[in-house]
């Protein structure tokens, strides 16, 4: 019987070793896994690559764990916005490397890692310091740079359904990074409002199908459990 739902955080993040690159869903605070993130922040491993969109809101969830001083290394688009200041205090004591990536092309890396590309051309960032020592190459008479995918140890994820087979559904803007990062990682990890039966989710809504998600924890069962 296939039964993808683990008893809790502790066991979500379980094996997560030092020294991995983790990808975590979310734009800004839409759609970030809060509650895996501070498991993780508990599970202690460190020396940590992020994939993320934004680095971090104020002091919880990527920034919390920024403020550990887990993270070795982020890759996103969107690093500094007004409530960024873990970050930018790091990054000017350089505690933390960046890589800046172009939102566009942060979201194709992580796809064609998903779909297993080996690369790919793309004009945004040519001409500008984002590509320098990149391959470039004309292409119908416009440049083009050379993008390699972004593959990840673990995913962690937030959706708002899930089933045991690991289908997932998104609420609204939630749904942004989470579905082509649980195909580029080894090990999805997704955090959930709710568990329902087999047959509950509707197909046509199943935005992640099961074959990309490893772990399923119900935050809203965790949270009641704290309480």
């Amino acid at each position: 019987m296939i039964d993808k739902v683990v008893s809790s955080l502790e066991a979500a993040v379980g094996g997560i070793r030092d020294g991995a690159t983790i990808m975590i869903g979310g734009f800004g605070a839409a759609g970030m896994p809060f509650q895996l993130i501070d498991a993780l922040i508990a599970q202690g491993a460190r020396d940590l690559t992020v994939v993320s969109n934004n680095a971090g809101n104020g002091d919880t969830g990527l920034a919390a764990l920024l403020k550990v001083r887990r993270v070795r290394k982020i890759i996103c688009s969107f690093p500094r916005q007004h409530d960024s200041h873990v970050f930018d205090a790091l990054y000017r004591a350089r505690e933390v490397e960046l890589e800046l990536v172009p939102q566009g092309n942060l979201a194709a890396r992580i796809q064609a890692a998903g779909a297993g590309f080996g690369a790919f051309y793309t004009p945004t960032g040519h001409g500008t310091p984002l590509a320098q020592g990149k391959e470039t190459r004309e292409i119908h008479g416009r440049p083009y740079v050379l993008e390699y995918p972004i593959h990840a140890d673990v995913a962690l994820i937030k959706a708002h359904r899930a089933d045991r087979w690991g289908n997932l559904v998104y609420r609204k803007a939630a749904r942004n990074f989470g579905p082509i990062m649980a195909t580029a990682a080894r090990c999805t990890v997704a955090e959930v409002g709710e568990i329902v039966a087999l047959g509950a989710l509707d197909p046509e809504a199943v935005v992640t199908p099961g074959i990309f998600v490893h772990r399923v924890v119900c935050a809203a069962r965790e949270a009641a459990r704290a309480g």
